[in-house]
């Protein structure tokens, strides 16, 4: 297998097909490419003939199977190698964990906007819109819902790392870029995402990324 994700500082939707494709515990050649560069340009129109989603990253290659979707990669994986690597073995909380990333694939547009991921970054005192603070306040419902009912079999949403854990990785690096303030619960939970193998991985390579977007950069005020 082969997959391609974007810029590891910035791309929200890489991290987690990326997270996905280690939790298969498959083998895949990674492949990183600049989403604002040049070559992935010249890149997209060489694949367009196979690539049907305008060079949208993540992009996992299986044989002939091309998949471009975030969630799509991680079912993929999930029929291969057996869901309950993924999801919770119970049909209650595996109910939840999956509108959790539902809302998750779908839902939270003005956090995204007014704080886009930056691993590198940190911004104090931002002032959060109130559209973006109804996003946070919504997230940290779930996280203690899914702690507080499932959670005791270990330190993540459902008790071990899973396919709820994948798709709010990338909120909890915003929030750690962002300061946003966060109860104890959730700040145990972030701890818990933030310092897994993987997790770290990633932020050492985004870390040694020489690429810079520079419109990411830059913080939208709140309206």
């Amino acid at each position: 297998m082969k997959l391609i994700v974007g810029n590891k500082n910035y791309s929200s939707w890489s991290l987690r097909g990326w997270l996905a494709a280690k939790q298969s515990g498959l083998a895949f050649e990674e492949l990183t490419v600049n989403i604002a560069g040049e070559e992935w340009e010249a890149a997209k129109r060489e694949m367009g003939e196979v690539q049907p989603s305008s060079g949208k990253v993540p992009v996992l290659w299986d044989g002939d199977a091309v998949i471009w979707d975030s969630l799509a990669i991680l079912e993929y994986l999930a029929d291969k190698v057996g869901r309950d690597r993924f999801w919770p073995k119970d049909d209650t909380p595996r109910g939840m964990a999956r509108a959790m990333v539902a809302e998750m694939h779908s839902s939270y547009l003005p956090l995204r906007r007014q704080c886009p991921m930056n691993v590198r970054m940190r911004h104090e005192g931002l002032a959060i819109s109130e559209e973006a603070t109804h996003d946070i306040v919504r997230i940290l419902q779930l996280w203690a819902e899914a702690r507080a009912r499932f959670g005791r079999g270990g330190p993540f949403l459902f008790g071990t790392f899973g396919a709820a854990d994948i798709f709010y990785a990338p909120v909890v690096s915003r929030f750690i870029t962002y300061g946003v303030p966060v109860p104890g619960f959730a700040q145990a939970y972030m701890e818990a995402v933030w310092e897994h193998e993987w997790m770290q991985a990633w932020i050492k390579a985004a870390e040694d990324e020489q690429w810079v977007i520079e419109q990411w950069d830059h913080v939208p005020s709140a309206t």
